[in-house]
């Protein structure tokens, strides 16, 4: 008889916990920086008040003198201290990105109707805190007042598919402002995603429910950190 009331104690534990962990709401903060050649990317994913916490920071995006080729700095750190995980440095070419759409074509043949999970999926996003700030200028006032038109049309047309595909529940900060006296590049964008936990299973339970073909044949494989040698032929 006791060994029955410990099984359903161990039951009811790990149903509140399993419970607990499907409700769950996980916030992702993006915040990105552009400033002529000066990138920085910051993706921050927090859980329980931030007791769970793994931040992603690309401080440095350049690009390599000898090759046609991009460097990315990358730190990763976790926990609510923000201990550092791991440092490293990628290289990344025209081949990286041409074996990505390889591998995302590769996905699409394999599973039936994933354009409409995706879209289940991304209805259950909240998205919220959206600011987007843009300052342009090329030198010559009538080009830079096609270009901020541009622009304009562009931001609308980017938040209104980011409101159709997900939960927009503030209205977003957009700007541009343009500089009609000296060339200049520099935007910055900011805001939070808000998902639970059983939506991101429910999900990935569809994927693999209408999964076919057997495993697909992916061409971009796991790359290391190039040498500090290789690093140091990034422009400063």
């Amino acid at each position: 008889m006791d060994e029955m009331k410990w099984v359903l104690l161990a039951i009811l534990v790990f149903t509140v916990l399993a419970f607990i962990i499907l409700i769950t709401r996980v916030k992702i903060n993006f915040d990105y920086f552009h400033d002529n050649d000066d990138d920085h990317l910051l993706v921050t994913v927090k859980a329980w008040g931030g007791l769970l916490k793994y931040k992603m920071d690309v401080p440095v995006i350049k690009v390599d003198d000898n090759s046609p080729a991009i460097v990315a700095k990358k730190k990763t750190k976790t926990g609510p201290q923000e201990t550092l995980k791991k440092e490293e440095t990628t290289q990344i070419d025209n081949k990286d990105i041409l074996n990505s759409i390889h591998d995302f074509r590769e996905i699409l043949t394999h599973i039936v109707g994933l354009h409409k999970i995706i879209r289940e999926f991304l209805k259950k996003v909240t998205i919220c805190n959206i600011t987007w700030h843009t300052m342009v200028g090329v030198g010559d006032a009538a080009a830079t007042a096609v270009i901020t038109g541009a622009l304009w049309a562009a931001k609308g047309g980017v938040i209104g598919m980011l409101s159709q595909y997900m939960k927009l529940t503030e209205r977003p900060i957009v700007t541009i402002t343009p500089s009609f006296q000296q060339p200049i590049s520099s935007t910055s964008f900011t805001c939070i995603l808000q998902i639970r936990v059983g939506h991101a299973i429910l999900a990935g339970i569809k994927l693999v429910k209408y999964w076919k073909g057997g495993w697909p044949h992916f061409k971009l494989k796991p790359r290391s950190a190039i040498s500090s040698e290789n690093s140091n032929s990034v422009k400063k």
